[in-house]
């Protein structure tokens, strides 16, 4: 596989990342499509065990996002600006704190979002929290798996 094809399946990748914090957009399938078009394209074996590793993880979050209660995200406080900081700080704890770190880094993006808003320590954990139960586990669900597969296919590209 070619320099080109890897980048294009990077930037798939990273569209499907950022499509999972925009509402309406299929971000967890854009990611597994471009892991799905990279397994195609390099047929070895790695390649087709990170396709059933992703497959198999994006099950099992969808069925955790689907026993997980629907709420609106708009009611909750949750905006663009929030998924931003949100997705920045789940980014930079997957990165720091590898894996679990995104679960932290996704609350404190929230949190760091909220208090610069509203200024006080209080009202942003307040806000944080009403964030998270209208739909920011849901996000936080389908943002965590998507880092997960796409860890994988870079270990894959790396070591593979």
């Amino acid at each position: 596989m070619g320099a080109w094809d890897l980048l294009l399946t990077g930037v798939v990748i990273l569209f499907g990342l950022c499509g999972v914090l925009l509402p309406g957009v299929p971000g967890s399938w854009l990611v597994w499509a471009a892991i799905m078009w990279w397994a195609l394209k390099d047929p070895r074996p790695v390649a087709w065990w990170v396709l059933v590793g992703a497959t198999v993880v994006l099950f099992l979050s969808q069925v955790v996002r689907w026993t997980l209660p629907h709420r609106r995200r708009e009611a909750g406080g949750i905006d663009g600006r929030v998924l931003a900081y949100a997705g920045t700080g789940s980014f930079l704890g997957f990165v720091l704190v590898p894996v679990l770190g995104a679960v932290p880094g996704f609350v404190a993006g929230v949190y760091a979002c909220e208090r610069i808003r509203l200024g006080r320590h209080g009202e942003a954990v307040t806000a944080t929290r009403t964030a998270m139960r209208s739909g920011g586990w849901s996000v936080l669900t389908e943002l965590f798996t998507c880092l997960l597969i796409t860890a994988a296919w870079l270990g894959a590209v790396i070591w593979g």
